[in-house]
């Protein structure tokens, strides 16, 4: 008996987590042919009458210019991984990954949750920050960081973006400040792409499906594919 109350016990415990998962019918697959390339291919896929399918063409991306390491999200990182994602590395985080708000710097009619960007806001990657791994309004917060980037400058690469909720507790040193953006080499940890595929990205996702991301080297992919629950043709 007191090994049954265990057993369901556990199995509560990871019910709460795996649910939201459960529910997602959108799914970006952004995948590399190993963990030091910083070149990839991303794709879209929605779940309908309960199969997946593909949506719109594969779509070149940029990831970190070290390439991949494993980050802080829904998965399970293997014990034997050969890189694990951390602040200033480089690499852009792999596995299964909610996303957040988008943004940018205008005004955009879409369906997902979209905030203007300004000068003023602030994506803080100072570990030491109470704000860190946080976007912020730098005239309504008191500053305690030294580090940061800022979220609107004069080049179009934040122009439109996605937040990745990537180490959602916000724990120091294990990366910050995880986007997808636009921008045509490789980035310091995001994942970025042309502003024509942002665009469609942007006007595709719907926040009523829950969408996720699955980053990861190829070799990878098959296993958190599994760990949601998701089949595709690959």
């Amino acid at each position: 008996m007191r090994r049954l109350i265990i057993l369901v016990f556990i199995s509560l415990l990871f019910l709460g987590a795996d649910e939201k998962i459960d529910e997602s019918s959108q799914l970006i697959l952004v995948s590399t042919n190993d963990w030091n390339t910083s070149s990839g291919v991303l794709q879209k896929y929605q779940k309908e009458g309960g199969q997946w399918y593909k949506i719109g063409d594969d779509v070149a991306i940029k990831v970190g210019e070290n390439g991949l390491g494993w980050g802080i999200g829904l998965h399970k990182t293997p014990a034997d991984a050969p890189y694990i994602k951390k602040e200033g590395d480089r690499r852009a985080p792999a596995g299964i990954f909610r996303l957040k708000n988008a943004f940018g710097y205008d005004a955009l009619d879409i369906r997902y949750p979209y905030e203007e960007m300004s000068k003023d806001f602030h994506c803080v990657d100072d570990s030491d920050s109470k704000y860190y791994n946080k976007i912020v309004d730098s005239k309504k917060v008191k500053k305690d960081y030294n580090s940061y980037e800022v979220m609107e400058f004069d080049k179009n690469y934040y122009k439109y973006g996605l937040v990745v909720d990537h180490n959602p507790k916000a724990v120091p040193l294990k990366g910050s400040c995880i986007f997808l953006h636009i921008k045509s080499i490789p980035t310091m940890g995001c994942t970025a792409m042309s502003e024509e595929a942002m665009l469609e990205l942007l006007k595709w996702l719907d926040p009523l499906k829950n969408p996720l991301i699955i980053q990861a080297p190829k070799g990878e992919i098959v296993d958190l594919l599994q760990q949601v629950g998701i089949t595709l043709s690959l």
